[in-house]
């Protein structure tokens, strides 16, 4: 007798571990910067230059780049930019990984704090959070029939079954030229820059994934003149483009994340030779999870009816979609200039970026706790100070809907701000209003004993002869066929055939005929 087995493909993941630094150094200004009056903005991101795994940890070399716009002490209070960066190395203790590992890490900066030491010294400090994890493809082996013995009952339980179909990382390239208005000056050089995707969509498609989205682009920037005129420029570009997938097919379950990876910006000339295009190269580092469901019969149980059947079993946990969820909340709130005393005289710029701290299973929801991190960049009415900038943490707490859904089940939810809208309420206060878009792919955990083996013996003379050879048997409360046919050694078809039954269907109390060796 052999036991049929089907190989399931199942991803997980092994080994995880998240970890907080922090990075601190006191930065000098080079000799080729003006010296700093005031600070205007900040921001920084992280490169991870080396992933080195080990046995139960991994090591992780990498940089905070960060990037620092203040006014000078020049009169007029002119602009300037600089660059930095704080190497760091960092031992990350992740249990059960080793070194052939492939580990990735997920860097984020949590809050950069920028402060003046004097007028040619800066103090540089950042809260970054590193997250291991190693993920990896197995397969669960689930029996689905029996061959070569007839004298065994058995029976199978249906189940719909979430296959992993494709798992891989890519990269999706988009390159642009951007030209300038005519009535605004030639660019000199650009002082502060903020690129952000938006409303960024995946289909799977035969063979392929076609990607399309938004790529909101800002720069503040000098403009060529005897005064270098400090001008500001926004604009929203559509994108759209297609990534090969071999094996990619309509009617899959795709789990498609990405990240605004390398950004490049080139100042260069237009047709008549002056500075007035900015090329644009960004990276999207993409995650793509396909899944594919499938009807699954598994042997749920076996017994013997001429020979005595022992079975070995496993614990496994298999998966079925739950649900595909998306959710959208408002957040509203006022925030105040930083420097007060200076009025705003016009707004330039805003940017939000959507924080999810925490999450949490209730019964048919997700429970999603976080902030929208606000920046707003100003022309204020200090001569000494004309660009102003402020930021603020607005919380918010909002339930995602998955019917069904148990702790087991959390999965991942992505998080992003889909409107954005800062308008003046006077010199001092502006009036925030914004919409966060949640999405979430949850797939149902379903424990289960696999049968991972099956012997077959001589029945027990002795427990065989105790067993009469009819009986009229008394159904009980939880009693089925199978069970009744397990316990004298029968074919459930027979006690089908001998009771002359419609349905499977049984009520305690009902009177069954059961002989033995029919």
């Amino acid at each position: 007798m052999e036991l049929l087995k089907k190989n399931i493909h199942m991803d997980r993941t092994r080994a995880e571990a998240v970890t907080q630094i922090t990075l601190e150094d006191d930065v000098n200004i080079p000799e080729n910067k003006p010296d700093i009056s005031s600070l205007n903005l900040e921001k920084g991101a992280l490169v991870i230059d080396e992933i080195k795994p080990g046995t139960d940890c991994v090591n992780v070399r990498g940089r905070l780049v960060f990037y620092v716009l203040y006014h000078t002490s020049e009169e007029g209070g002119g602009l300037t930019l600089l660059e930095g960066k704080i190497p760091f190395e960092e031992k990350i203790n992740l249990e059960g990984a080793t070194a052939m590992d492939s580990v990735t890490v997920d860097a984020e900066v949590e809050d950069l704090t920028v402060s003046t030491i004097n007028s040619r010294k800066l103090n540089v400090q950042s809260v970054v959070t590193l997250n291991a994890g190693v993920e990896e493809i197995y397969d669960e082996e689930a029996p689905i029939g029996i061959h070569g013995e007839d004298t065994i009952e058995y029976r199978k339980m249906p189940m719909n079954i979430a296959q992993i179909a494709i798992s891989k990382n890519d990269i999706f390239r988009v390159k642009e030229e951007i030209s300038l208005p005519s009535n605004y000056p030639n660019i000199f050089q650009i002082l502060w820059n903020n690129i952000s995707l938006g409303d960024v969509e995946f289909k799977v498609m035969e063979e392929k994934l076609t990607i399309q989205g938004d790529i909101h682009f800002f720069i503040l920037y000098e403009g060529e003149g005897e005064d270098h005129p400090v001008r500001s420029f926004e604009t929203t570009l559509p994108f759209s483009g297609t990534l090969e997938c071999h094996g990619c097919r309509e009617g899959t379950l795709p789990d498609i994340r990405y990240s605004l990876g390398q950004q490049e910006l080139t100042i260069r000339p237009d047709f008549d030779g002056e500075e007035r295009n900015i090329g644009l190269d960004l990276v999207l580092d993409i995650f793509i999870r396909i899944y594919e469901e499938e009807k699954i019969e598994l042997v749920s149980d076996i017994y013997g009816v001429t020979n005595e059947v022992d079975t070995a079993t496993r614990s496994a946990n298999l998966r079925r979609l739950l649900s595909k969820v998306t959710g959208k909340t408002k957040v509203t709130d006022h925030i105040r200039a930083a420097q007060p005393g200076a009025p705003i005289l016009q707004l330039l710029h805003s940017e939000g970026m959507a924080s999810l701290d925490q999450q949490s299973v209730i019964e048919n929801g997700i429970v999603l706790k976080g902030s929208l991190l606000v920046k707003v960049m100003y022309i204020t009415g200090d001569d000494e100070a004309p660009y102003g900038s402020t930021q603020a943490q607005i919380p918010y707490q909002y339930t995602l809907e998955v019917p069904e859904i148990a702790p087991e089940d959390m999965s991942k939810v992505h998080a992003e701000v889909e409107q954005l809208q800062v308008t003046m309420l006077d010199g001092e206060e502006m009036d925030v209003k914004a919409v966060l878009a949640f999405a979430t792919t949850v797939f149902k955990n379903i424990p289960v004993e696999l049968i991972s083996q099956v012997s077959v013996s001589d029945l027990d003379s002795a427990r065989m002869s105790s067993l009469p050879g009819m009986v009229i048997y008394m159904v009980k409360e939880g009693d089925n066929l199978w069970n009744i046919g397990k316990k004298y050694y029968v074919p459930v078809d027979s006690l089908r055939e001998w009771n002359e039954l419609s349905s499977d269907e049984l009520v305690p109390g009902q009177k069954l005929l059961i002989v033995k060796g029919g």
